[in-house]
This record gives C-alpha cells, sequence and structure tokens, in this order.
C-alpha cells in the first residue's frame, strides 16, 4: 500500500494535480483510489463524477479507480455522542445554559478526524495499491497532519491513569469532586481514539507515505511552500516531489537553458511578461527545493474537466508508467546518537534558519517551534536523564546537544 497527500496554497491546482496522479496510476495497472479532506469538496467536480449520493463510500469512475468523499457525521456520531453526553453533564452540573453548552461541546476538527480514520479504514482494509489524498489548502492541511499525534498527547492526559480504582471510588470521588465522573464508555470512547490516532501518525511517518507540494511559479506561492516544506519535516513527514503548474508553452524550456532572452522576442508584451516571470520562478523553484523531484505540468489549453482530460495531464506529469508512484520513501525523521560528551538529538528542518525556531524543555519533553507551527516531542530515556546543552540549525538539520544530569546520572 501506497499513500500519497497532495497540498498547497488555494487556486494552485491541488485538486486536479491528485485526481490525475490518480487517473495515471489507475491506466498504468495500479489500482487506485482517491479521496478529499478539503471542505471545498471539488474532486467530484474534477473527475466529472457524482460523489455526495454515495453516502461516504467509494464511486467507482472506471475500472481500477475509485473516489470518495468523506462524511464525518457519518463515521464520528455515536463515539462523540457518548462523550458529548457526559461534557453536558459536567456544564449541567456547573450552571451553563443547555444552549450554551451544546455549542461548547461541539467537537473542533471533526471533519479532520473523520478524514484521518477514513484514511486509515482505506489504507488498512482497501483493497488498493494507491491511496492519493487530496489536502485542504495548506494551513488546514498543516493541522490535520499535525492532529494524530498530538490529539494522542492530549488523550494520553486525559484518560485517568487508575480507571479501574476510579470506578471503584465514583461516588465518593464524584462527590468530591463535585461534577459527575465520566462513565466507562465515555472513557472507552476516548481509549479507542487514542489508538485509532496513533495509527493514523504510524500510517503518515511510515516508508509508504509522503506529501506532494503543489505550486505555481508565483514568489508569494513559491514562500509559502517553502515554509510548508520546513513545518512538514517539523512534524516528521516526507515531501518526495513538488509539482508545479501553469507553466505557459516555452516558459520551461528557457528556465532550463537559463536563458530568459529566448522569449524577449514574442510580439507579445504580456506572454512575454508572463513567460519571463515563470522562468525566474521555475529558477527559484528548483533553487529552493533542490534534491527534490520538480514535476512542471503546462498550462493546457482547456480546463482539465473528466477523465481523458485528467490523464492528458497525468501523462504530462510523469509519462505511461505509474509503477514509479509504488515506489516507497525513506524517512529522515528524528534521530539520536551517542557523542563522547553525550547525545545529539537530530531533526531534519529544511529551509529552516535559527531566527525561526524556538525550543524550550519541559520535564521529559522537548518543545520544537518553527514559525507558528509546535510540535511537543518526547524524549527518550536516556535524554530524560540528560540537559540542554546547546542547539545550531545548519544546513536545514537542527542538532540539540544533551549532556548527562548529574543528579540523576552520575559520571562513572
Amino acid at each position: 500500500m501506497r499513500v500519497i497527500l497532495f497540498t498547497g496554497k488555494g487556486g494552485v491546482g491541488k485538486t486536479t494535480t491528485a485526481a490525475a496522479t490518480a487517473v495515471r496510476a489507475a491506466r498504468g495497472g495500479v489500482k487506485t483510489l482517491v479521496m478529499s479532506t478539503d471542505a471545498a469538496h471539488s474532486l467530484g467536480d474534477a473527475l466529472g463524477v457524482e460523489l455526495w449520493a454515495a453516502a461516504g463510500q467509494p464511486v467507482e469512475v472506471e475500472p481500477g479507480l475509485s473516489a470518495l468523499q468523506i462524511s464525518p457525521p457519518h463515521l464520528l456520531g455515536e463515539s462523540w455522542r457518548v462523550v458529548q453526553d457526559y461534557l453536558l453533564s459536567v456544564l449541567g452540573t456547573l450552571g451553563i445554559d443547555t444552549v450554551v453548552a451544546e455549542e461548547l461541546t461541539r467537537l473542533p476538527g471533526a471533519e479532520e478526524v473523520a478524514a484521518l480514520l477514513e484514511m486509515r479504514a482505506q489504507v488498512e482494509s482497501g483493497p488498493w495499491d494507491l491511496v492519493v489524498v487530496d489536502c485542504a489548502p495548506t494551513a488546514e492541511t498543516l493541522r490535520l497532519l499535525a492532529l494524530p499525534e498530538a490529539l494522542a498527547w492530549h488523550l494520553d492526559r486525559l484518560l485517568p491513569a487508575q480507571r479501574g480504582l476510579i470506578r471503584t471510588l465514583r461516588p465518593a470521588a464524584a462527590a468530591a469532586a463535585g461534577v459527575p465522573l465520566p462513565e466507562p464508555a465515555v472513557i472507552e470512547a476516548v481509549t479507542g481514539w487514542q489508538r485509532q490516532m496513533r495509527q493514523v501518525h504510524r500510517i503518515l511517518t511510515g516508508d509508504e507515505t509522503s506529501v506532494r507540494l503543489v505550486l505555481t511559479p508565483e514568489r508569494v506561492v513559491i514562500a509559502e511552500s517553502r515554509r510548508t516544506w520546513t513545518s512538514l519535516s517539523l512534524y516528521g513527514f516526507v515531501v518526495d516531489a513538488v509539482v508545479v503548474n501553469r507553466i505557459f508553452p516555452g516558459a520551461a524550456e528557457s528556465s532550463d537553458a537559463a536563458q530568459p532572452s529566448d522569449v524577449a522576442a514574442t510580439p507579445d508584451p504580456w506572454r512575454t511578461g508572463w513567460n519571463t516571470a515563470q522562468q525566474a520562478g521555475l529558477v527559484e523553484v528548483r533553487e529552493s527545493f533542490a534534491g527534490l523531484p520538480v514535476v512542471v505540468a503546462p498550462y493546457l489549453a482547456a480546463e482539465p474537466i473528466g477523465v481523458e482530460a485528467l490523464a492528458e495531464l497525468g501523462r504530462a506529469h510523469g509519462g505511461d508508467d505509474a509503477q514509479d508512484l509504488l515506489a516507497p520513501v525513506t524517512h529522515r525523521g528524528m534521530t539520536v546518537e551517542r557523542t563522547d560528551e553525550g547525545f545529539t538529538l537530530t531533526l531534519p528542518l529544511p529551509l529552516a534558519h535559527a531566527r525561526d525556531l524556538g525550543l524550550q524543555r519541559r520535564d521529559d519533553e522537548l518543545l520544537v517551534a518553527v514559525g507558528e507551527h509546535r510540535r511537543v516531542l518526547t524524549l527518550p530515556a536516556a535524554l530524560q536523564r540528560c540537559v540542554v546543552d546547546g542547539a545550531s540549525v545548519r544546513e536545514g538539520v537542527l542538532q540539540v546537544r544533551f549532556v548527562p544530569d548529574e543528579e540523576v546520572w552520575p559520571r562513572g
């Protein structure tokens, strides 16, 4: 099973690229599912098929290719209702109005959770060789992909450590707390979410999963895509390709040859200006994402809607052979190495600079922040007995040095 997620700034052709990749894969003999986590729900429009009427079930688009639109209420309904009823009872005890309590207990991120759970179900039990995920625009995707680890972390702290003891002491504990304690069904629902989120995180950070960035060769879009690559790496995800969409005829060839003057003779000033800008943009893309494959997709003569038009775009992305889509990826996540002085924790953060980075040690955890994105890393047992001795970012790699804490780990 291979999973490829597509994301990018809104309006760059992300959905079209994901759909074209899925069509290319299916016509190359790869049994493929394409699904969307984007609230815009434009995947069906791109494929030219109706997905809403399927009630959250995959729809066969053509032999070897199915598409899926996610239905959050169908996936989350009963398990969340159990927890919501408990929260309503707690808020009622505190004297909060029923209508207000109902609003307060709506599950934030319900569509994101539903998307993740459905992706896990399709990966683990679906008949697919490839699952292509059309993700929401960049900010929502980063929130989506960070959710499993973050939610599992919070659920670890929410679940009572001594569940059996709480059941035994429920009446006395409830009286002491002044609010009702969770019933076993509530704890079971939360425990189930915790387990499923950990399973989702294993899928997202495994060697079968990668992210592909979709962009257009414009300065604002490229800048956001650079930040996205750094943020995805912070959360432990691998970007294995960049797709540059809507390239005018002539711009790609000129940028490859690094000869912008080749298009200067074009009589149309409007096209000349765009060709020159796109050439510069393609150069910046290749410099920014050095080491990653860059796929250049042409601006087609008509909007690619329907499988035949998407097949044409898919061939422009990678030809007729789709087996390359199944190649595993190599994850370069967090590593810890022993040194003469102690240990070094290494985390790849491409394009990151020290000025963008924030580090904080909190008990057995290390908080790493890049811009507005933050990840909580639970330190391995050896590092929990160490203190931070310094950190640096060089050539896109964060290194944090640890030395043994002599109060808990005396030097021999």
